[in-house]
């Protein structure tokens, strides 16, 4: 049922909606098809990010993939934790790593949990939605996760135009072309945590330039 009704909301609805105010276009989208655990990582300026991935994703995919949400937000209250969950398939993590003798959950150990079930993970390496078609700096999450498991690829997305559709701080969309680039599933070059950030941002970069 629960498989059902996400293939009816992204492969459907969304998908439909998107279409008719971002007029959305998509390029190499093979490459976000993959069985097993991935981390699909992409540059973030909207809310419409997620559901634009999602959109794409093979029906047998969805159940299995969780973009990656703060809790503290999407959390707040137990109505909307439980949407989070069911309609969006997320995994609410806290703000930042537990200091020493502080008792709250590791969202580096969380993320692992779920790729260690074999699901994939949507991470935003920015953290927080930035202003339309700039990029922030990466924060060290990705860089963590992809050492301790480095033969999980990491599937690099490039999203433009999305922030000028649904930008952060505007309720109402606004129509506007947007277009997403997949790149190839990737594996991590480096142990250390600072070169694999790296690594992930430049190939964002990289689908940014030769779109």
């Amino acid at each position: 049922m629960r498989r059902f009704l996400l293939w009816l909301i992204y492969r459907v609805i969304m998908r439909f909606l998107l279409k008719l105010f971002a007029g959305i276009s998509i390029k190499d989208k093979e490459n976000i098809i993959h069985n097993g655990a991935s981390i699909i990582v992409a540059n973030h300026n909207s809310h419409l990010d997620t559901i634009t991935i999602m959109s794409f994703i093979p029906t047998k995919q969805l159940i299995k993939t969780h973009p990656v949400a703060a809790g503290y937000y999407f959390g707040k209250t137990n109505s909307k934790k439980r949407l989070s969950n069911y309609f969006i398939n997320a995994l609410l993590i806290p703000r930042g790593r537990p200091k020493k003798g502080e008792n709250k959950p590791d969202p580096i150990e969380m993320m692992l949990e779920v790729l260690d079930r074999g699901h994939s993970l949507i991470l935003f390496p920015e953290g927080s939605r930035g202003e339309p078609e700039v990029m922030q700096d990466f924060k060290w999450g990705i860089g963590l996760i992809l050492q301790a498991r480095p033969e999980i690829p990491f599937i690099p997305i490039y999203l433009k135009g999305l922030g000028k559709v649904l930008p952060k701080g505007d309720p109402v969309p606004v129509p506007h072309l947007s277009k997403i680039t997949c790149g190839k599933p990737t594996l991590p070059i480096s142990k250390d945590p600072a070169e694999i950030v790296t690594q992930v941002h430049n190939s964002i970069v990289s689908l940014k330039n030769n779109y």
